[in-house]
């Protein structure tokens, strides 16, 4: 149990917990933008036969013929139940089967035709020519679709492809969201003195989306230590993941940690040297994370990107839910004098981040246009402009 840790202490005690979901079967066209969960093997040779690249004529390759006899015609789907002779010649189509005997296709372009014979430089060509044989795509048993590969469309056309109906992935986490404070009140609805809108609740809620969780059950509770445990512990049986927003700092109706704990939640670490988002809480209860949010949409938004979001990447199967940042140089200099890490509001801008203005906590103005966030390291009193940041998109 850990308090007021390091940005890289907090990210290093969440990276050893690798909480990962179970894998389920999923259909190709409800498997979309997941992780695979094992490899995926070719149940069958693609081509299953010896086909047509093109169209044209099928000949038995001779360097010196260069006439032939046609004597069928063979479409794609047709199943030819012959042998070709050698001087002669079928007429194929791109996809078709060659028949047995045959071993090279002659384009039409390069073909003059008269009646029933063809004629055709055979300099142009060699043995085997425009013939997909049997097995050149894979055979059967190889792996086409290695584990923790994200599928894409192109994944879903290879697999219907071979046949494949299903595929096994990690699902999206069950994720509920409880937001707490007397004060939040839904949109549509005409604020009172005293009150703010409801804005972590939908900023999260797209974050989910975009992220490709769709099951988040959203729950709202009065500042009441009785009515925080008792939602705490509702949500708790229901999800993978607990996220919660408000009521973890350290004032008299801040009710959160303490509801935790009579949960039976595990501290793992609880308030960061940054700004903003000092004071979140981390917990576990057996297999499920718990996230307890700063109120201040600013802080929700910075925890989420940095710590929540490469959680849920990782239960998803993302190999990549850790990457670090990409790393711009900044636009203009910064100082700072506290000692934590800063997480800065900030566009791209011709190559180069840009900090943008309105960096309070407060302040949203400058969440409508950020492309992301920039890091500044505890140490780092002075950053020079051209000095490479670390900077994390959303």
């Amino acid at each position: 149990m850990k308090e007021f840790v390091t940005v890289s202490e907090a990210k290093s005690i969440l990276k050893s917990q690798k909480i990962r979901g179970g894998s389920v079967h999923l259909s190709l066209q409800k498997s979309l933008g997941k992780f695979t969960a094992s490899s995926v093997l070719a149940p069958m040779d693609v081509p299953s036969f010896d086909n047509s690249g093109m169209d044209g004529y099928a000949i038995i390759w001779d360097e010196k013929g260069e006439g032939r006899e046609v004597v069928e015609v063979i479409q794609a789907g047709a199943k030819p139940d012959f042998v070709l002779e050698k001087g002669k010649a079928v007429r194929i189509f791109t996809g078709a089967p060659v028949p047995e005997g045959a071993d090279t296709v002659i384009p039409q372009e390069e073909i003059v035709r008269t009646d029933e014979m063809i004629f055709f430089n055979a300099q142009k060509f060699f043995r085997g020519a425009n013939v997909r044989k049997k097995g050149a795509q894979c055979k059967v048993g190889w792996e086409v679709v290695p584990a923790g590969t994200k599928i894409t469309p192109g994944t879903i056309g290879l697999l219907a492809s071979l046949g494949i109906r299903e595929v096994a992935v990690f699902p999206s986490p069950k994720v509920s969201l409880i937001l707490t404070g007397d004060e939040i009140l839904d949109l549509g609805n005409e604020l009172l003195p005293g009150q703010i809108y409801n804005s972590n609740g939908p900023a999260l809620e797209s974050y989910f989306e975009m992220l490709g969780i769709h099951e988040v059950k959203i729950f709202k509770v009065k500042d009441e230590a009785s009515e925080v445990t008792k939602v705490i512990s509702e949500a708790l049986e229901n999800s993978d993941f607990l996220l919660l927003t408000g009521g973890i700092s350290v004032g008299d109706y801040d009710f959160v940690k303490g509801s935790l704990e009579q949960n039976g939640v595990e501290q793992l670490f609880y308030k960061i040297r940054q700004r903003p988002g000092k004071p979140l809480f981390v917990g576990k209860r057996a297999e499920k994370l718990i996230f307890a949010l700063p109120g201040n949409p600013a802080s929700v938004l910075s925890c989420f990107s940095q710590y929540v979001k490469p959680c849920l990447l990782e239960w998803m199967g993302n190999p990549q839910a850790w990457n670090g940042p990409s790393y711009l140089p900044i636009e203009k200099d910064f100082d700072k004098k506290i000692p934590m890490t800063f997480f800065l509001k900030a566009k791209i801008d011709s190559g180069k981040v840009q900090l943008l203005p309105g960096q309070e906590s407060f302040n949203m103005l400058p969440f409508g246009v950020a492309d992301g966030l920039v890091e500044i390291p505890q140490d780092a009193e002075h950053t020079e402009e051209g000095s490479l940041v670390a900077f994390y998109p959303w």
